[in-house]
């Protein structure tokens, strides 16, 4: 096959969660070990960092492999979705896996995934972990696609588990309450391996606390030890304050305020105000590496978290993508994050606000929609996609909580309506789920 026949023989031959939802969906790892059995286990070649949460998963891991990226290490990044292109979710130091491997990595192993039938997900993390020990990455950073229990990454051992945050999201398979949901995250949990928790939550602290205890993990919640102030947001980058418990954690270079905190200054290439949040766990990880031996030098943390969009190419996270009126596309597609990006638009300056928006139809966007100012003006959309919801049915939901705009089903023809009718200083925001944002021409 050539590289587009073996994109059709993934997308299309094996069930892809992206596209279709729960169908594709398998609660245990019997495939997954089964695959990686035949590939010769190259999950046991290469160390890692394990990273789940809710939100802020991508942006965090990304993150992390620039800092080890500009520490000078052999840096592995696997993540998902894509936006752009399939190659996306395997990368080695910036650079995509190339084409001509992703139908290497098939044509070797066709025989036995016709017989196995692994899902999409499944192969692609297989085609990732065999990638990285073929290429004999330093370390790399692996994000879970959902939950982290029964997901086909979780049968790594890492170097360190990172858990992000805990929200609602995907609630059919993790759960309905935010512990149910926490204890599917701590599933990535090993024995003896340290785990960082980003976001201390009193819903879902004990669950950590006792997954930790019972897998005798040592862990750390960041926010204890981390607090990042947003300073400023200067060309594409913002500027942030962060104040540490304790000085050794950053280990020189500090600077004390009259309240005698110990802070340091940092410029982040990711420009979302929830980075915020994001920044304790992956200054904690870092510390925690440190002590597990790595070398990560002050500047080169500093340099990796200014450039991480140049140096990983992550896309699609607060992303400006023009001027005169404003555009801004987003990942953000949960309650959580809705009210993370309404936030931040509020920041803004403009005369009227636009939002172009698709979501897909397996979540209850009930919550989200009941956010939305209803002063704005819309444009419902579409991605193509089976898992999509469509854009009338989109319009519907937003019309029974006073929410009215126009129905383009086609993202590109949906942003271009908006900026021809937009004034100058209108500002206009893509987004609702990954997906729209995936299908902006521009992006």
């Amino acid at each position: 096959m050539n590289y587009q026949e073996t994109l059709d023989y993934l997308f299309n031959s094996l069930p892809m969660f992206q596209r279709v939802g729960a169908s594709a969906f398998r609660k245990d790892l019997r495939s997954t070990i089964l695959l990686c059995d035949h590939l010769g286990n190259p999950e046991l070649k290469f160390k890692s960092i394990h990273v789940a949460g809710t939100n802020g998963k991508g942006s965090s891991s990304h993150s992390l492999a620039a800092i080890f990226q500009s520490a000078g290490y052999k840096t592995g990044l696997y993540t998902s979705p894509h936006l752009k292109s399939f190659t996306e979710r395997i990368r080695i130091n910036g650079q995509e896996i190339s084409p001509e491997l992703v139908v290497k990595f098939v044509e070797e192993n066709q025989g036995f995934l016709d017989e196995l039938k692994p899902s999409f997900f499944e192969m692609t993390v297989g085609m990732a972990f065999w990638y990285f020990v073929q290429e004999e990455v330093d370390i790399a950073i692996i994000e879970v696609g959902m939950g982290g229990n029964f997901d086909s990454t979780n049968i790594i051992t890492p170097e360190l588990s990172l858990i992000t945050n805990i929200g609602f999201d995907h609630v059919q398979f993790l759960g309905d309450t935010l512990p149910l949901i926490a204890g599917e995250k701590a599933g990535i949990i090993k024995k003896n391996v340290p785990v960082v928790i980003s976001e201390t939550h009193e819903e879902t602290k004990d669950v950590f606390m006792n997954k930790a205890a019972d897998m005798n993990a040592p862990v750390t919640f960041a926010d204890e030890d981390w607090i990042a102030y947003k300073v400023a947001e200067e060309e594409g980058k913002t500027k942030y304050k962060v104040v540490i418990s304790e000085e050794s954690k950053w280990s020189v270079k500090t600077q004390t305020t009259a309240q005698g905190e110990e802070t340091i200054d940092l410029i982040f290439g990711l420009n979302g105000n929830y980075q915020k949040y994001n920044l304790p766990g992956i200054l904690e990880s870092v510390a925690q590496m440190r002590d597990l031996g790595w070398d990560l030098p002050n500047e080169a943390v500093l340099e990796g978290l200014k450039n991480v969009t140049e140096l990983t190419g992550l896309k699609g996270r607060w992303q400006t993508l023009s001027s005169n009126p404003t555009v801004i596309c987003d990942t953000g597609h949960n309650e959580a994050g809705f009210r993370e990006i309404l936030a931040q638009l509020e920041t803004y300056s403009y005369a009227t606000l636009w939002l172009v928006l698709g979501m897909v139809q397996d979540k209850d966007i009930s919550k989200v929609l009941s956010l939305l100012p209803k002063s704005a003006n819309y444009v419902f959309c579409e991605a193509k996609l089976p898992r999509a919801l469509p854009a009338d049915q989109l319009a519907e939901k937003a019309v029974s909580v006073g929410l009215k705009g126009e129905i383009i089903p086609d993202i590109n023809e949906a942003l271009a309506f908006a900026r021809k009718n937009a004034a100058e200083d209108d500002l206009i925001f893509v987004g609702g789920s990954t997906f729209v944002v995936a299908e902006i021409e521009e992006l």
